[in-house]
């Protein structure tokens, strides 16, 4: 085999090891594009712990985890952890509205977190943590405001409801290695979970944490 002929084999290889690894693979989400699907987006934290309330429930076809929210393309793991960018840690769900309801998916989101923190949640600080729900349409909108407005003034909680509500964007899916972390890594899931203090709050105020 000549030298160059090796050299570009070797550089071939070494592409698709990248493409496998994971690390840096992101794209603009394709979600919604079954016609009898809706999508819902919800950001509540560390988004590794924002897939397991919703992909058990009947309904829900599947949920990715991802970056939205702000102005860059395609966001890396990195870039948005250190607050680089504007975008937060987020959940895509796709459902299907006959068998579960845009409304039945907020509340399971809002016994997920801690809607009072504006500064993040649990451990992990900073805007990029903080806690939203990204409507798709008015419906959403309205439903998610009523259901905030519901929580503040029957839920458990004296201070004030800090989530906010605004228009979903582009969704950026995140590395392979963060999609359902919580099946690829229970045990080090687990100690986060509970070590974070997300378990915790969740049961105090819930009693399922």
């Amino acid at each position: 085999m000549s030298r160059q002929l090796f050299l570009l084999f070797a550089a071939l290889i070494f592409a698709v090891g990248c493409q496998s690894s994971g690390s840096g693979e992101v794209a603009e989400s394709t979600a919604g594009a079954e016609p009898d699907l809706a999508v819902a987006t919800f950001a509540g934290g560390c988004f590794w712990c924002m897939q397991p309330p919703f992909d058990d429930l009947d309904g829900v076809e599947s949920t990715v985890v991802g970056y939205t929210g702000g102005e860059m393309e395609e966001p890396v793991y990195e870039e948005v952890a250190s607050g680089a960018t504007d975008h937060v840690e987020a959940v895509e769900i796709r459902f299907d509205p006959e068998e579960i309801s845009y409304e039945e998916l907020l509340h399971v989101f809002w016994r997920s977190i801690d809607p009072t923190d504006d500064g993040g949640q649990f451990a992990d600080r900073g805007p990029h943590y903080r806690t939203y729900v990204f409507a798709h349409d008015d419906a959403q909108f309205q439903a998610a405001e009523k259901s905030r407005d519901e929580l503040e003034s029957t839920g458990p909680f004296d201070d004030p409801i800090v989530t906010q509500i605004v228009d979903a964007s582009t969704f950026w899916i995140a590395e392979e290695y963060h999609q359902k972390y919580y099946e690829k890594n229970p045990d080090h899931y687990q100690s986060y979970y509970v070590g974070s203090g997300r378990a915790g709050f969740l049961e105090a105020v819930w009693g399922d944490g």
